[in-house]
């Protein structure tokens, strides 16, 4: 079996993966990184979402191998020193998650609109890119204001 390597929440790591291993089985069994959920296996639900190289993938429908090399980030690894990540915090602090299965990918997912829009992102904004994860249970209202929150304190 191939073998492969990269850097996991800052740290580095390998393994032996069959060729189709999925990334998030990667993280989940083979790293024991349970943060990361599978929810749907096909891209729909965002409960999977991780960063690869700074960017939001979902880790459901992209090979471990096709991530050899990569700098990954969980939800495990957003906090620091023990401090909460400031979107993390937003959610706890404005009630954003209710059964709390999508919200790693929702946090992470998070993360990345506010990179890419900046501090001030609008609800609209929110909403739109946030169309790709999927939660069942709070209608989604405190988890805009969440993300607004932490983004005023990323």
């Amino acid at each position: 079996m191939p073998t492969v390597s990269m850097k996991v929440n800052r740290n580095e790591v390998s393994g032996e993966v069959e060729g189709r291993t999925l990334l998030v089985e990667f993280l989940r069994h083979h790293l024991g990184l349970t943060g990361t959920h599978v929810g749907c296996d096909t891209s729909q639900c965002g409960a999977c979402v991780v960063h690869v190289d700074g960017k939001a993938i979902k880790s459901c429908t992209a090979l471990a191998l096709a991530c050899e090399g990569s700098d990954v980030t969980t939800i495990e690894g957003l906090a620091r020193n023990g401090k909460l990540h400031p979107m993390q915090e937003a959610f706890h602090d404005n009630h954003a998650l209710q059964c709390g299965f999508c919200t790693p990918g929702m946090i992470m997912a998070s993360v990345d609109i506010v990179k890419r829009n900046g501090k001030k992102v609008s609800e609209a904004t929110i909403r739109a890119e946030l169309d790709g994860n999927m939660c069942r249970c709070t209608g989604y209202h405190n988890i805009v204001k969440a993300v607004q929150a932490g983004a005023s304190k990323m």
